[in-house]
């Protein structure tokens, strides 16, 4: 499961969709909205997407990850359009047979799509807006 989505991530079908027989680790990351960023409150975010190449890629990273670690099953879900404090706008869900691959091939997942995918952050603010690089 590789996917972009305007619905709310459904966090435990991600779980499900990794669980394999040979798995004695789930990690799953949830990357979430917080209400503030650099001491200033923040209202929503706004993620953008160029759908078609975003999973592309995000399926290359899955598929790199696979590569360095015993991973039974991934998934990858990120969502895009406006998202409010608290909503998750990235799941993660990696199987392994032991944990430490499981957390290192999630960590390397989330790292490796902030830097390659093409989604962009908007922040918005009561006062305004910017767009945000994912490692500025």
């Amino acid at each position: 499961m590789v996917t972009i989505t305007e619905a709310p991530i459904n966090t435990q079908e991600v779980i499900a969709a990794v669980q394999a027989d040979g798995a004695g680790a789930i990690n799953v990351f949830i990357g979430t909205v917080r209400n503030q960023t650099q001491a200033k409150p923040v209202v929503q975010l706004d993620f953008e997407a160029y759908d078609s190449m975003a999973v592309k890629k995000m399926q290359e990273i899955a598929d790199q990850a696979k590569a360095k670690w015993p991973i039974q099953k991934v998934a990858v879900v990120h969502r895009k359009g406006p998202l409010q404090i608290g909503d998750a706008a990235v799941v993660i869900a990696v199987s392994t047979p032991h944990r430490k691959a499981s957390f290192e091939a999630c960590e390397f997942i989330i790292d490796t799509l902030k830097q390659v995918v093409p989604i962009w952050k908007k922040e918005i603010f009561e006062d305004g807006a910017v767009w945000v690089a994912a490692h500025p």
